[in-house]
């Protein structure tokens, strides 16, 4: 999109909270992989969709700095909780930094480790499930969590256009790990799905009730 449209969007975009802002900036400043975070505009968005489900629990798989996931806790329903899964201790850390200054501190959960083990592991039934970590292996995520999404739930997966890359003809690993999960997802009769252009590009998942 153009650049002014963008700004444009963004302008007329509620503000992100105090913490929110504080935690963009200094991922900004800090650290040479912040394209990592969903920043602010797509950071609404996952906001808005949270406010619109109102799920009671949220599996987040990819915390880095904890950005999404309270996006995320702002649409909880009442007494619900965000349950966020990564591997990066030192990223880890400045998550739970900043998630303790919010109102959100004891409805977001924290794991540490490989997100393959430790999903077979978690006994809650999923609302929303946000996919935004290794991209090798979104299909595995993908299928390993479908079963714990309660019919009507929602999967949303980060990424999906990767810079555009997926409509290249040679595709590196990831590229082609992003493109054989985008057509998974299309063929899946379980359910409806739609490519939000956004940032870069979000994958929303409808789980059927059938």
């Amino acid at each position: 999109m153009n650049e002014n449209w963008i700004k444009y969007a963004e302008d007329f975009t509620s503000d992100e909270s105090e913490v929110l802002r504080e935690l963009r900036r200094d991922c900004y400043a800090h650290y040479e992989d912040s394209s990592m975070l969903s920043g602010f505009f797509q950071g609404r968005v996952l906001s808005m969709l949270s406010q619109m489900i109102r799920p009671k629990v949220v599996l987040e798989i990819g915390t880095y700095l904890g950005y999404s996931a309270l996006c995320f806790a702002e649409g909880l329903a009442d007494g619900g909780k965000v349950i966020t899964l990564d591997i990066q201790e030192d990223t880890n850390n400045v998550a739970r930094s900043f998630v303790e200054k919010t109102e959100y501190n004891d409805r977001i959960e924290f794991h540490l480790g490989n997100a393959l083990e430790i999903i077979p592991t978690l006994s809650e039934t999923f609302d929303l499930v946000f996919i935004d970590a290794d991209k090798p292996n979104y299909s595995n995520y993908y299928n390993l969590v479908f079963d714990l999404v309660r019919p009507g739930g929602f999967v949303i997966a980060d990424n999906v256009l990767w810079s555009g890359k997926v409509l290249l003809e040679e595709k590196d690993e990831d590229t082609n790990a992003l493109n054989e999960f985008n057509q998974m997802v299309r063929a899946d009769t379980r359910v409806s799905n739609v490519l939000f252009p956004i940032r870069d590009g979000l994958m929303i998942v409808h789980k059927t009730d059938r």
